[in-house]
This record gives C-alpha cells, structure tokens and sequence, in this order.
C-alpha cells in the first residue's frame, strides 16, 4: 500500500475524492477541483506511478483501490463521495466493491467496468522515443511528439507529463510500470458476488464509446443504483469538454446522495 499524494481544496461541505485517469495527475484536475471546492472540501489524488505519488512495480486496481482506502483510513475522511475518471474510475469502482463501507456514494466518468480491446501503448512507445537528455528544448520534443501521436489534444495532455530535471527532462509518470500493466489496467476484475448498492451515477460523453448501452447490464449487476448521465458536446475527457454541465451533474448528485 502507498501513500498517496493529494492536493485539498476547500474547509467546507462533504468530502469529495477525485481520481485522474491513466497518464494524468490530480494537477490536470485543479480547475474542477477549485469549482467543487465552494461547496465541499476536495481531495484531488495522484494515483500510484503518477504525478507525485511513489512509483511501484506493478498497478493493479486491487493494488490502486488499496492505496486509495489507505488514504481514507490514514487521514480520516469520513462518508465521502468517491469520483474517479476513466482508469481512475475504475480504481473508484474497485474501492466501492471491496470496501463499500468507506464510500457514501460513487461517481464514474466515462469509463465501464468491463475490458476494452485497445490500450495505450503506441502512446507509451512514442513517449519514450524522445531524448530527455535537454539538447532540445520542451517545444521541439512536443513536435517530435505530435509526428507519432495523431490528435493533437492527446498530444498536448501527455506534454503534461514532462518536466525538468537534471539539466533534461523527466517523465511524471512511471512508463515501464504502466507498460507492464497495462493488460490489466485496459480490463477489470472484481471479488465474485461484490456488489455496491450506494448511490451511484455513471457520466458519459455524448461523443465518446466507453459507456454504451451493451454495457448497462453489467452496471447494473454491480451498481444496483446506478444511473447514467450524458453530457451532450463532449467526448471522453467530459470534464474538460463541457466543465459547466459536467460541475452541474457533480453537484446534484452529491447533494441527493446527503
């Protein structure tokens, strides 16, 4: 189990965990953060391999979900609402249902708990094909970048990443471990007979796949409460896409759910 780094927003109104998915950080999560933060008190986590967390071999969501209900157990949060995004929804979904007792509710933004037949790897390989060594500077090597990577948006999320450090560049993010985990990181395992039957909601974006109707049955034999919502306008990364309808949707739930 490690402990997890966190940044806090807010003194007042119920507890709100949030999750980054894979190849994010609690940083790229500060704008929503601050805007839940005039009604709760937030806890944006970077996840294992991530951000400034410790690095760790392996990431399994029983491992992640670990790390997260360490986090509750060692600082006290009581009751709180769990919300994580895509790989970190999964590791929010994990928690629910190996420790529903330390969750009030459980928010999902845009992932399913199933296994998705693509990864992330092409990303990972076009990642470390840059030199570090600080012979370039931060704009060349995002150049270098954008020519293996087709969407430019990706491209800029992953630049995220990359910081300096001895006179070079270092990567944020613990790619030979997400690299190594990644079968199971694209899939989802849970304990037989888990079940979570607290208030949970689903978020989808209206232009993404992750979430599709073929998918409700399984959500529905593991969140019995679950319902979903559709955010129209956005696609996977629905908090960036459309903030003011994806805040509106947060804060209804969590207050239906007091």
């Amino acid at each position: 189990m490690l402990e997890l780094a966190c940044n806090e927003y807010g003194e007042d109104g119920s507890p709100l965990i949030v999750m980054h998915g894979l190849f994010g950080s609690a940083r790229n999560w500060a704008g929503i953060a601050r805007a839940l933060a005039e009604t709760h008190q937030v806890y944006s986590l970077d996840l294992r391999n991530h951000g400034a967390s410790p690095r760790a071999s392996t990431m399994t969501y029983k491992e992640m979900a670990e790390d997260v209900a360490g986090f509750i157990d060692r600082t006290g949060i009581e009751a709180p609402v769990v919300m994580g995004h895509s790989m970190g929804g999964k590791v929010a979904m994990r928690l629910a249902l190996e420790r529903p007792d330390l969750l009030k509710g459980l928010i999902v933004v845009d992932i399913a708990p199933v296994t998705y037949g693509h990864d992330m790897l092409d990303y990972i390989a076009a990642m470390q094909m840059l030199d570090l060594s600080g012979e370039q500077r931060r704009g060349e090597l995002e150049e270098e970048l954008r020519e293996e990577v087709e969407d430019p948006g990706i491209t800029t999320f992953l630049m995220t990443n990359l910081e300096r450090a001895n006179g070079g560049f270092q990567w944020r993010i613990n790619l030979q471990a997400i690299t190594a985990g990644m079968s199971g990181i694209s899939a989802f395992s849970y304990p037989d007979g888990a079940v979570f039957d607290g208030p949970t909601a689903f978020i989808a974006g209206e232009h993404s796949t992750y979430i599709r109707d073929d998918h409700r049955d399984r959500i529905l034999e593991l969140f019995p409460r679950a319902r979903t919502v559709t955010i129209k306008g956005a696609s996977h990364w629905v908090h960036a896409d459309q903030p003011d309808a994806f805040l509106k949707t947060v804060n209804a739930f969590v207050e239906t759910s007091e």
